[in-house]
């Protein structure tokens, strides 16, 4: 059997954002649900797009949507408490951006979870159809490029 990665530290990270857990956060076991921790991804991955675009996502001609999304929770989390979200790409496609996510609470250096969130993109119309990457958000992951 294989030994278990490290976790991330703050290091493997270049776009930072940053959320506040809520009181419905925790679940009845009194640590934060493991939902809620794609949803923080999926936010700050957008928070992202967003600063990058200088515009809501929504009105792009083409979106990213989630094709794939895993998570190896490392410590628990819970509420209340600021999480610290860092950003890298580990992977730009024709089609397809593939980020890696770190959630930090509190001041260590290693992360609480790291995610895998992978957008593919696709016309902002009712079929949907895939497209190649549109040149703002090639520019936008190419910045996040980490190894």
């Amino acid at each position: 059997m294989s030994a278990r990665p490290a976790p991330p530290t703050r290091a493997d990270f270049v776009w930072w954002d940053r959320q506040t857990t809520r009181w419905n956060d925790n679940d009845i076991f009194g640590h934060m649900n493991n939902a809620v921790y794609f949803e923080l991804m999926d936010t700050a991955v957008n928070n992202h797009l967003i600063a990058a675009f200088g515009r809501p996502v929504e009105e792009l001609s083409v979106i990213g949507v989630v094709a794939e999304v895993s998570c190896r929770y490392l410590r628990e989390m819970r509420y209340p408490g600021d999480v610290e979200i860092g950003i890298s790409v580990t992977r730009v496609g024709t089609s397809s951006i593939s980020y890696r996510v770190g959630l930090f609470q509190g001041e260590g250096e290693e992360a609480r979870a790291e995610g895998r969130f992978v957008h593919v993109y696709v016309s902002n119309d009712d079929d949907h159809a895939v497209v190649r990457l549109p040149d703002e958000a090639r520019a936008a992951a190419t910045a996040l490029l980490r190894g």
